[in-house]
């Protein structure tokens, strides 16, 4: 017995001892760079040294951003589609990690952007009279010529409907929205750290026109803000440790207290966040797409039937009959109103339609990118002078609204960027995806500026007044799709069920804003690294 157990003993020993072997017996477990020395020998912010790389920052949700771990799914339709648009065909695509507004930006939200605006740039100046009256919500877009229209004054002002999502915002006016509070984030993490003085809004003299924080001048270390910046408090968060003013000049990179950018998500971000499929899996493998219309009810209590969406129920029924009702919403209703996805994100199946990132295409070119996709990309650089500093915004330009009032590209004070290269045609729109280029003929210089897509173009001009009178286009036109039109997802208070599948898209002017479109916020996210989660 007892050589039957030393045998057995040996054996083993023997097994491991071979499989040691076999792998060189110099196999490390990963989980990724723990204590690093770079190939020089130093080791990272050596106050001895020359190189400050600066403290890493963990990963934390904004306030009102949940975080959204990324994955592979299948975008588009897995039914029927009814309307033939056809512009959803399934298909498969892979999503970064990335942060979501827990819900649409509120009327509220948008007050505080507009009442800044006024304040730093006041409309009394002429030079800056266009900035505050551009950036308004259109309250007209509540006028029916056939209903009563007390929501034009009172929606956006009123603190009623505070917490209700903002809507006749265009697409334009999103955008600046989102880079706006990108700045004035990054300036109240600033502040909290003690970088930025805190009188920064009680005292008069700061915020004044283009003297106004931005995140432009922050990463420039632009001596315009010496007057509230800390630099002691300032050089202890970027982890910078020494007293060497050169080294100090050569490593100065002003990204601690830095928020990630604000922007709109893009329409695969804002389709995969719907769906909430990392709570409908079993495993590796999705279980269902989301939402069918009968799972929109309640399943207990008050609820029981009850749809607990905000849509339109049919022809001359928002809310249901009076005492039973079925959402309760006449119109919009306060973004919480509702229960979220399982992923914690309200509003992604009602209330109102979003705006997205996206220029809109019939058809999205996974075959191009299955990766992230984004129709979109314009690249921009920022302007020097000749002397090699970077210029500014001195006098502001403006993009034209449908309803003829300008909305600024930039304000005064940041840096002024100029476009380097615009890829919304890329593949779709542009001479190579042309019949032209089909048949054989080569692009040449006059084929530049080509847009295969004959929609209307934006003429006006300025009156006596200085108002913007837009001129209707008379030629004759074959397609409303342009590169000024963006993708639109979800469903609204005045859509019916079918919109709700987040798989339908649908597109509107990026000038034009709508009663039934607000929008909501994201970030870009580092992946938690975690691994695997339970069943």
């Amino acid at each position: 017995m007892n050589k039957l157990k030393l045998f057995t003993l040996i054996a083993l020993s023997s097994t491991l001892f071979l499989a040691s072997c076999g792998s060189g017996g110099n196999t490390k477990k990963g989980g990724g760079t723990k204590r690093f020395t770079s190939k020089t020998g130093w080791k990272p912010n050596d106050q001895k040294g020359w190189f400050f790389t600066g403290k890493q920052q963990k990963q934390k949700g904004w306030p009102g951003m949940v975080y959204v771990e990324g994955g592979t799914f299948t975008m588009g339709l897995v039914k029927d589609d009814v309307m033939h648009d056809w512009n959803n065909t399934p298909k498969r695509m892979q999503v970064s990690s990335f942060f979501l507004g827990e819900t649409e930006i509120t009327n509220y939200e948008y007050r505080e952007y507009v009442t800044w605006l006024k304040y730093v740039f006041p409309p009394s100046d002429p030079s800056f009279k266009e900035i505050y009256t551009g950036a308004l919500p259109d309250t007209l877009v509540w006028n029916n010529k056939l209903s009563r229209n007390d929501f034009a004054e009172t929606y956006f002002r009123s603190p009623e409907f505070d917490y209700y999502p903002v809507v006749g915002v265009s697409w334009l006016q999103a955008s600046r929205y989102c880079e706006w509070l990108t700045d004035r984030a990054t300036e109240k993490t600033l502040m909290e750290q003690g970088v930025i003085s805190k009188d920064l809004y009680t005292n008069d003299s700061n915020n004044q026109g283009a003297g106004a924080f931005n995140l432009d001048k922050y990463k420039g270390n632009d001596p315009e803000m010496e007057a509230y910046i800390n630099k002691q408090r300032l050089q202890q968060k970027t982890g910078i440790k020494t007293s060497n003013e050169r080294i100090l000049a050569a490593n100065r990179n002003a990204n601690s207290g830095v928020v990630e950018k604000f922007r709109l998500p893009t329409e695969v971000e804002w389709e995969f966040a719907a769906l909430g499929m990392q709570k409908e899996r079993e495993y590796n493998l999705y279980t269902s797409k989301q939402p069918e219309i009968e799972k929109l009810k309640g399943k207990k209590g008050r609820n029981r039937g009850m749809y607990l969406e905000n849509f339109k129920q049919g022809r001359g029924d928002y809310s249901g009959v009076a005492g039973w009702k079925n959402d309760g919403s006449p119109t919009t209703s306060d973004v919480k109103q509702y229960p979220s996805n399982n992923l914690g994100i309200f509003g992604m199946f009602g209330n109102v339609s979003e705006w997205t990132a996206d220029v809109y295409r019939p058809i999205i070119d996974e075959e191009a990118s299955d990766f992230n996709y984004f129709r979109g990309n314009v690249t921009r650089e920022v302007v020097k002078n000749a002397d090699g500093t970077f210029k500014k915004v001195d006098q502001v330009k403006y993009d034209t609204l449908a309803d003829g009032r300008l909305v600024y590209k930039g304000l005064p004070g940041q840096y002024e960027r100029e476009v380097i290269a615009d890829n919304k045609n890329y593949r779709d729109g542009d001479f190579q995806s042309s019949l032209d280029a089909g048949y054989g003929r080569a692009e040449d210089s006059s084929t530049l500026g080509y847009n295969m897509y004959n929609s209307k173009r934006k003429q006006f001009f300025v009156d006596d007044r200085g108002r913007v009178i837009i001129e209707k286009d008379k030629q004759a036109r074959t397609t409303r799709i342009s590169n000024e039109v963006r993708v639109i997802k979800g469903g609204s208070w005045l859509d019916a069920a079918y919109w709700l599948d987040p798989g339908q898209r649908r597109f509107r002017d990026e000038s034009k804003a709508y009663g039934w479109v607000g929008f909501r916020v994201a970030q870009d996210a580092k992946s938690n690294g975690k691994g695997r989660t339970k069943r």
